[in-house]
């Protein structure tokens, strides 16, 4: 174990019963020092490094940048905590189930969001009955725009406008939540942790060579992982096919290219991997409804 330093801010209350931390972790491995308090529900932000708990029944609970997890304070409680490089950087938000029931935040009261109806639905497990509720279940999100929005809104605001901007976003996250499909959560543990990072790392690769046509056998050898595990594991970590995650990608660069430089549209369609000036126009138009000039035209020294 490498020796390191914490640093978590005190707990800053939110709304009656919804406490918000900071949190900055440099240990490699520790013991989970939460309490097993399961009528507190937690919802954990990474936005540096990783993180990763064993929870009471074995299963592993793995966060990378961006990701976060819905799950009952103290599901990991006693158990091990990894940060697997040495760092890690987010926030913590506190539902005290009880209080929340007694004193939502007005904005909420007509929308049916309750601590009961989140926790229900993200942390229940059916197979258990009534008596397991909240105990042994948790809802992992791997982070897109959307949710990138919500959590940084926590970070980089003037002393005088931080306990607004806190309440702002977590009523904020809670919506996202409240209409949140619960299918939309990733349970962990369905793939193991080593599998899981080398998918980052490759995605990782893939975002720094977008000029390059990697193909999956290429990446499969590379990273010494079985082509169809590579899928399912991609799928299962971004949501959706390795193909249209990175045609996804090269079509926002390109935008971005194309607002903020005059580089000529071939050398763009070269910067995203498209050897052919057409095909890089189709691909762009199916994106954004509209061929490369005739975007530039609308966004030039705007930025994307």
């Amino acid at each position: 174990m490498q020796e390191g330093k914490e640093r978590i801010e005190n707990e800053i209350v939110v709304f009656p019963g919804i406490t918000l931390s900071f949190q900055n972790d440099m240990t490699e491995s520790a013991l989970c020092g939460q309490k097993a308090e399961k009528d507190c529900l937690e919802i954990n932000y990474c936005r540096k490094g990783h993180i990763g708990w064993t929870t009471t029944d074995g299963r592993i609970v793995h966060l990378g940048p961006g990701d976060f997890c819905v799950r009952t304070k103290g599901l990991c409680a006693g158990s091990g905590r990894t940060i697997p490089n040495g760092q890690y950087e987010g926030l913590a938000v506190c539902i005290d189930l009880k209080r929340f029931e007694q004193s939502p935040p007005e904005l909420l009261k007509e929308t049916g969001i309750t601590g009961r109806m989140l926790t229900e639905k993200f942390c229940c497990r059916s197979d258990l009955g009534s008596e397991g509720f909240g105990e042994a279940h948790y809802a992992v999100f791997f982070g897109n725009e959307k949710t990138k929005a919500i959590f940084e809104g926590f970070y980089n605001k003037k002393e005088v406008f931080q306990k607004p901007y806190f309440r702002v976003k977590t009523l904020e996250l809670l919506l996202f939540l409240g209409e949140t499909d619960s299918g939309q959560g990733k349970e962990a543990g369905k793939y193991r942790p080593e599998q899981v990072e080398t998918v980052r790392e490759m995605h990782e690769y893939l975002m720094r060579h977008m000029e390059k046509r990697i193909t999956i056998e290429e990446l499969a050898q590379k990273y010494l992982i079985n082509p169809t595990t590579l899928k399912a594991v991609f799928k299962e970590v971004y949501g959706e096919s390795l193909a249209l995650h990175m045609k996804e990608h090269r079509m926002e660069k390109a935008a971005r290219l194309l607002s903020e430089t005059n580089d000529s549209i071939a050398r763009i369609a070269e910067a995203v991997g498209y050897g052919s000036q057409s095909r890089f126009s189709t691909a762009f138009k199916e994106v954004y409804q509209m061929l490369p000039l005739e975007y530039r035209k609308v966004h030039a020294g705007r930025g994307h």
